[in-house]
């Protein structure tokens, strides 16, 4: 009989956020899979927590990944821990969770704390819908292209970000997406925790002349749907109705569908596209 795979939550710093649910399990299963053991055993022995530990990061989580799955088809339960939060977001809990369900294996998540969802909550900004973007990836073009998605992003984005890079992202999220309001989250949870909410070109100018410190959750407006209908509307404003409907006719429209569409696009009435086709015939 298979075992199964525990996702367990653990503190962003407020050890008094673990759930009673996490500990129980942590101290049920067989081992624990932790991607920094050095830091986790901090967190167990705090709660007197004795189950074994095997590193599982991102560096061997693929080969782990199968060792612990073997172990979970001999019937051993296995808890998979991060250094903080919750496992699978950004971290390499999702190659676990991927090889286990391959291999048939149940897998349950135990809820807690995420400092993305933190964030968001205490923003200040939309979380009714919201885009988490975790670390940009190191690689240049790679960012390019990323940020160069996110300028028609509507949602809200979440960024995560260490101290010696934020000015440079700030920077750059600034070139790409414009001088948004944003909220900046540092030290969730732990006794110094701090958030601000300005606009991009504020935040440039306090870390030129502040250095940041600590860990650092961004939040930032999207693009508002309003905004993005402007913009549109501008960019047919450059060509004539009657490039416009060519455009529709030719996607195999017909006249009265095609009307309808341009009409729509450019903020005005089907009769004054109307008038203008008859006028052009």
């Amino acid at each position: 009989m298979n075992g199964k795979l525990y996702l367990c939550a653990t503190p962003i710093g407020n050890l008094e956020d673990i759930t009673l649910r996490v500990l129980r399990t942590l101290k049920e299963v067989d081992i624990i899979g932790a991607e920094d053991t050095r830091n986790s055993i901090k967190l167990l022995n705090h709660f007197d927590i004795k189950t074994p530990m095997t590193s599982y990061h991102e560096y061997n989580k693929v080969d782990k990944a199968r060792y612990l799955v073997n172990k979970m088809s001999e019937g051993k339960n296995v808890a998979l821990i991060t250094d903080a939060g919750t496992p699978g977001i950004s971290d390499p809990g999702e190659e676990l969770v991927r090889q286990c369900i391959e291999a048939g294996i149940e897998v349950t998540s135990l809820p807690g704390p995420a400092a993305c969802v933190t964030a968001l909550t205490m923003s200040g900004l939309s979380t009714r819908r919201f885009a988490f973007e975790a670390f940009l990836p190191a690689d240049k073009k790679e960012r390019r292209d990323i940020l160069d998605e996110l300028k028609e992003e509507s949602r809200t984005i979440i960024m995560y970000e260490a101290p010696h890079h934020l000015l440079a992202t700030l920077k750059e999220i600034r070139e790409y997406l414009g001088n948004r309001k944003m909220s900046i989250c540092k030290e969730l949870t732990k006794k110094h925790e701090k958030m601000q909410q300005m606009h991009i070109d504020e935040f440039i100018e306090l870390f030129e002349q502040e250095q940041p410190r600590g860990e650092y959750v961004l939040v930032i407006e999207g693009k508002s749907i309003q905004t993005k209908k402007e913009e549109i509307k501008k960019s047919y404003e450059q060509i004539t109705i009657e490039e416009h409907m060519n455009m529709y006719l030719k996607a195999g429209e017909d006249k009265k569908t095609a009307m309808k569409h341009v009409a729509k696009d450019r903020g005005i009435s089907k009769r004054e596209v109307y008038q203008y086709c008859l006028e052009m015939e």
